[in-house]
């Protein structure tokens, strides 16, 4: 401690300065210049490499583009694939697992092993795959590639090791399960169809064995034609030709007859006595015409046709089959036929595939179906059939996060005990009624809870304004809480002005939120530039909201660069008119984008929105995105920024405490010599000067790059059929042609080149120009009159938005789009914008006169002119590039030393810009309750701190010992609660002053500061770098977070070129870097968040949340705390229909596989037909490689059955000997017998 203070005390005798040079402490944790060395700081750190460690934990969510279904009856587990070459195979509640193929070949069908702990899966790429389901995460056992086919459907036969592989060229091969690979059994097309017969059949659409003789294989072709094989003789039985093509085929369980689907919209029904035509032919949506023709329908795509033991009349449950629609307004259907009653289900998105859910495993046997399992696009749902008016069961997993696209997250670990308790209490009364008593029928698989659990809350924001609370404790999500901000506005109406031009867009869409679990203020940040302040309550409430309206507008032509005033004097003329169609105090002026409710609102127990902060419109213009939020409960302050500046909120008193502009904060110490700008009423210009090109562009422009999200929900491969989504979908538009330049009137490259760069938010700063300086050395000021793009014709003028086009522009959702982010990559027309990249991740609007001016640069030399942060600044740069917007990029209410010179820590707020400076703004708040209520607050800027290179992404606290220090909160109350007149209520606060933290260690703390690039750590209040280190020096960093892991506390970051990297406290001595996931779209950047306990998440796909941990101990007890899978379960008996039926044929018969496809009576099938591809572990160790309780359960079952198999083997002997020694004994009494009335001298 002694060394601590002496560290203190040459610190206040350096040399006084108030911004610490950029440049120093260049080496990755090394002391810099003139400051204290770690060594002079005693902070024990605890964290090294080994404590750090990436794995995927689990994903949740609806499967991205699923494609198949498939369920085990007996382990009653579902397994769905998808688009991309991912399963998901989903239990009970808690046992979910995700796995994914290398290839990423879209899964087309999944077979179970049923009650084998094991499937197979048919991919894209014509690979099959087995997969071992014997341990918590599943692993590929053997693959097969075909090389000269492809797959086209494929069956599995109950208990049975030879899987059917039909093909695109009609052939049906036969794979072992065991070995995977192919039997020389071969059924060719050409064998199967009659000689006569000259067309191809089509490829295999259907393979199935008889319930009746599992030695008859039923083939269907595409084109309608339909073979029964006899397996055994190597021949046909019979063929069925019919006119339309064939989508599916069922048997009825006694395998006398079957039913097809069919492309007109029909359902055949056929006898196996007489094949020659079909013994009914049903159109079941389709109507008789007027002139006696059938009505044309849709095409059926499956049937599945089930018998039940409680009713004689069976089920027929099909998808698709209703007549076309002239009008086209007609969803998709499920129809459930049961005798005479006809139940169409309608969904709310096409149908991918379904199944029925029966009791018995065996298709020879009444199947009494129970429920149907429906995966549709972008849902899935289970009807129960036992009940007539077939309600759907309650989901229990979380398949409805995507319910509206998600457009920002927050995670929230170690949350205090009693919140989920609350929160599923309130949440519980806004869940939907009507569901199915009975339980979920997937129940398979089991869960426990781990040892190493803790309360953990996922917030996620939406594009419609709704805000969804999550429990994700214990690996698991389950919904929380739902909270609609649009409530607390106005619904737009058609016509009425702002409202009007709304009414397409996404007015409510959340950007960001701040939660402090603590006192449990919640607030929420939307789209159309305002701010929601809630409170909890568990009581009802009718109250008034407060709505507070703030200017905050920055205009960039006030600043005036020397030598435009003095080559255009007309320029500053005051007396000059203002330009015609320039923007001038329109009708929106002073008005707020959205109009909060001004009669008392009801709020329900749960958030109850307390205050509304809007932003107002200013000269015509919209207001700028905020970019930027805190909240302090225990200061009643609320502090949010955007490219304009920062507005501090009182929100105990409801009064705006602080609007001021970026450049105003800094005061006489701005680090960069900008000219002062010119008052806004003097803001005139001529008609005729002689930049009025330039002017009128650069007003135009802003304008024109108002963002807003758009609702798009899905991604396609397919330019073209993504736009026709994004057209048929009511939240979204096409391609904006404003935006910019039209890219169908440019030549491709430029095309190209624009449509890479549409983004949800934009930072208008030209590719040459980054953190305000000139990085090109090519780039110049542009020319007078249009813009120019080197190289390329010129396109079109933009035209000045009118009062009727709306302010919203409409661009891809960073919460749906995939945008490729290369680092370093090339574009035809030109290099893609790294930091316009990063300005479309925070949400910030920067400008520049010359945006569209773009140059050809080597992006190296651009990467490290834009990396060296000391640049000159002299009259030869740009005056272009010092008028650039700087941005409020984070900000942090804390207790800290406002002044080098104080001696007591007090309530601060730490500001951060986008082109890397620190502020800080001391705040004086009255300590009384009675006088916080009604005395002023006083805060102003204090000078800046430091400077870092690149945008300032995170700041953080810690003691002198190298603990976190959390803000300071105010303990939660009931706002609504009754009164109690002997206790009078008042505010409970917690404070954690650096002070308070530390024992007589003296007076000081530590600050944590990351930008993009590098991260500081200061000493406080003499405001000296102790450390630093440059993180990244090609790439930038997206997300930085200082978390806790392991007691202790490192600084997490998340690259932009995919690494995870993490730091120590307060040396920022490097822990881990692992390249993890290399950013494909703009999703996972602004979705990535770090939380304690070496957790994150982001947003995989657009429906799916993918969660990891980066902590080695979390990753050691995964295992624990996944499900298991497979649980050993008796496989039930078939059931003894009776002497009568089995007499008479009813029995299945039974054959040996073996002998037919085995080696020894089938051959080799050819090498060059497919490749087997050994897995990691070959079947025989599938068993052995269980781990866990189950795994000691399956061992344990099968030394049970050796055991059984030995008495079996010791009962058979038993038996034997048994009746020798009855043979013995006959034997005995015969001879006995004969010699009875014998003499002993007759023998």
């Amino acid at each position: 401690m002694k060394k601590f203070r002496k560290v203190l005390d040459g610190l206040s005798s350096s040399s006084p300065g108030g911004v610490a040079s950029p440049s120093c402490g260049s080496a990755a944790g090394t002391p810099t210049s003139h400051a204290p060395t770690p060594q002079d700081i005693h902070v024990q750190e605890t964290l090294v490499s080994e404590n750090f460690q990436i794995c995927k934990t689990v994903r949740h969510g609806f499967p991205y583009q699923p494609t198949c279904l498939a369920f085990d009856p007996v382990q009653k587990i579902l397994a769905i694939g998808s688009r991309t070459g991912g399963i998901r195979i989903l239990g009970r509640p808690g046992v979910d697992c995700y796995s994914q193929h290398e290839s990423g070949a879209a899964v087309l069908q999944l077979q179970f092993l049923i009650n084998e702990g094991a499937l197979v899966t048919a991919c894209a790429d014509d690979t099959l795959h087995l997969w071992n389901l014997r341990q918590r995460r599943p692993a590929i056992l053997h693959s097969l590639k075909f090389n000269r086919e492809r797959i086209t459907f494929c069956h599995l036969p109950f208990q049975s090791k030879w899987l059917y592989v039909g093909t695109e060229r009609g052939n049906t091969h036969i794979v072992n399960i065991e070995s995977f690979v192919l039997s020389g059994y071969v059924i060719m097309w050409n064998k199967a169809i009659e000689l006569a017969t000259k067309a191809h059949p089509g490829p295999v659409v259907h393979l199935s064995d008889s319930p009746k003789d599992e030695g008859k294989l039923l083939i269907g072709f595409e084109s309608g034609t339909v073979v029964q094989w006899d397996l055994r003789a190597k021949k046909v039985d019979f063929r069925i030709y019919y006119d339309e093509a064939i989508h599916s085929v069922s048997w009825h369980h006694e395998g006398k007859q079957f039913m097809c689907s069919h492309s007109d919209g029909s359902l055949t029904m056929w006898n196996l006595r007489n094949t020659a035509r079909p013994i009914q032919i049903t159109y079941p949506h389709g109507k008789i015409l007027k002139d006696g023709r059938k009505e044309s329908c849709k095409p059926i795509l499956k049937v599945e046709y089930k018998t039940s033991r409680n009713s004689s009349e069976p089920y027929v449950i099909f998808s698709g089959g209703l007549s076309y629609d002239k009008s086209g307004g007609r969803r998709p259907t499920l129809t459930i036929m049961h005798g005479k009653a006809i139940t169409v289900l309608e969904m709310d998105h096409p149908i991918v595939e379904f199944l029925v859910l029966c009791d018995t495993p065996y298709s020879n046997e009444v199947q009494d179906p129970y429920a149907v399992v429906v995966l549709l696009e972008k849902d899935f749902i289970v009807v129960d059939l036992t009940q007539s008016n077939f309600p759907i069961f309650e989901n229990p997993y979380p398949m409805d996060i995507h319910e509206s696209p998600v457009t920002c997250t927050a995670y929230f670990a170690e949350c205090p005990p009693d919140i989920i308790p609350i929160l599923y209490s309130i949440g519980a009364k806004q869940k939907k009624t009507g569901y199915s008593h009975k339980e979920w029928p997937v129940s398979g698989g089991t869960w426990t809870l781990g040892s190493q659990t803790y309360p953990e809350i996922i917030v996620t924001g939406h594009a419609d304004g709704t805000v969804k609370f999550w429990d994700a404790s214990a690996i698991t999500l389950q919904m929380l809480y739902k909270l609609k901000t649009s409530k607390v506005f106005e619904k737009p109406k058609a016509g009425e002005g702002r409202a009007g031009e709304l009414v397409e867009e996404d007015p409510y869409a959340v950007q960001m939120v701040s939660w402090c679990p603590h006192s449990r203020l919640f607030c929420v940040v939307g789209i159309s530039a305002h701010v929601i302040l809630y409170r909890f309550s568990k009581h009802d409430a009718n109250t008034q909201i407060v709505s507070l309206e703030v200017r905050l507008q920055f205009d960039s032509e006030d600043v005036i660069s020397p030598s435009e005033a003095e080559n255009n004097p007309c320029f500053s003329d005051p007396s000059s008119p203002q330009p015609p169609g320039s923007p001038g105090s329109g009708t929106q002026d002073s008005l707020p984008c959205l109009k909060v409710k001004s009669r008392p609102v009801r709020m329900p127990p749960g958030y109850q929105a307390e205050m509304v902060v809007q932003l107002q419109w200013v000269d015509g213009e919209p207001p700028q995105q905020i970019t930027s939020l805190d909240i302090n409960s225990a200061y009643g302050l609320l502090a949010f920024g955007n490219c304009n500046g920062l507005t501090v909120v009182d929100f105990l008193q409801k009064t705006i405490l602080m609007c001021m502009g970026t450049l105003d904060l800094y005061g006489a110490a701005d680090p960069y010599q900008r000219l002062t700008r010119s008052p806004r009423k003097n803001r005139q210009s001529t008609s005729d000067f002689c930049m009025r090109g330039l002017s009128h562009f650069y007003s135009d422009s802003k304008k024109r790059i108002r963002t807003s999200y758009q609702s798009l929900t899905e991604l396609s491969d397919n330019q073209v059929s993504m736009d026709m989504e994004r057209s048929k979908s009511p939240t979204s538009v096409p391609y904006p042609s404003s935006l910019h330049y039209d890219p169908r009137s440019m030549p491709e490259p430029v095309a190209s080149l624009r449509a890479s760069h549409c983004s949800p938010v934009f930072y208008l700063l030209d590719n040459d120009h980054v953190n305000g300086h000139c990085t090109s050395p090519t780039s110049q000021p542009c020319s007078v009159g249009k813009p120019r793009i080197t190289g390329v014709p010129e396109g079109p003028r933009l035209t000045r938005r009118g009062p009727g086009r709306p302010p919203f522009r409409k661009a891809q959702s960073a919460a749906c789009m995939e945008i490729s982010l290369p680092v370093s990559s090339h574009t035809e027309g030109g290099h893609a914008s790294r930091r316009a990249m990063l300005q479309q991740l925070h949400g910030v609007s920067m400008y520049s006169h010359d945006e569209h001016h773009t140059t050809s640069y080597n992006w190296s030399e651009r990467e490290s002119r834009e990396n060296s942060f000391s640049r000159s600044r002299s009259s030869s740069v740009s005056s272009i590039d010092r008028d650039t917007k700087e941005s409020v990029t984070t900000l942090q209410f804390g207790e800290s030393y406002g002044r080098k010179g104080d001696a007591l820590p007090t309530a601060c707020l730490w500001v951060g810009t986008s082109l890397g400076v620190v502020l800080l703004l001391p705040i004086s708040i009255p300590t009384e309750e009675e006088e916080r209520m009604e005395e002023p607050i006083t805060m102003g800027p204090s000078g800046t701190v430091l400077m870092l290179k690149g945008s300032v992404l995170r700041f953080a606290f810690l003691d002198c010992g190298g603990a976190l220090i959390q803000s300071p909160y105010e303990v939660w109350r009931d706002p609504n609660g009754p009164e109690d007149p002997d206790r009078p209520r008042r505010r409970k606060l917690i404070n954690f002053s650096p002070s308070s933290s530390q024992e007589a260690c003296g007076d000081g703390h530590l600050a944590v500061v990351c930008s993009e690039k590098q991260a500081k750590v200061i000493l406080m209040p003499t405001q000296a770098v102790l450390f630093t280190h440059n993180i990244t020096e090609s790439s930038f960093l997206l997300r930085a977070d200082v978390v806790s892991v392991c007691n202790s506390v490192c600084l997490a970051c998340f690259c932009a070129n995919g690494h995870i990297m993490t730091l120590s406290l307060p040396s920022l001595r490097p822990l881990m870097d692992i390249n993890y996931l290399p950013l494909t779209d703009l999703r996972i950047a602004r979705t990535f968040v770090f939380t304690n306990g070496g957790q994150a998440l982001y947003l995989s796909s657009p429906t799916e949340i993918q969660r990891l941990t980066y902590s080695q101990e979390m990753t050691d007890n995964l295992q624990d705390m996944l499900g298991e899978l497979f649980t050993p379960i008796e496989t039930p008996e078939a059931q003894n229909k009776g002497f009568l039926k089995g007499f008479f044929g009813g029995n299945a018969q039974t054959f040996d596989r073996e002998e037919l496809f085995g080696e020894a009576a089938a051959g080799k099938a050819s090498r060059s037909l497919a490749q087997h591809i050994p897995g990691p572990m070959g079947l025989e160790n599938m068993k052995a490689a269980a781990g866990g309780v189950v795994g000691d359960l399956a061992r344990a079952r099968i030394a049970l059955d050796q055991r059984g198999e030995r008495l079996g083997e010791l009962e058979e002997r038993t038996a034997l000997m048994m009746n020798s020694a009855e043979t013995f004994s006959t034997h005995a009494h015969q001879v006995m017998l004969k010699h009875k009335d014998k003499k002993w001298y007759q023998l």
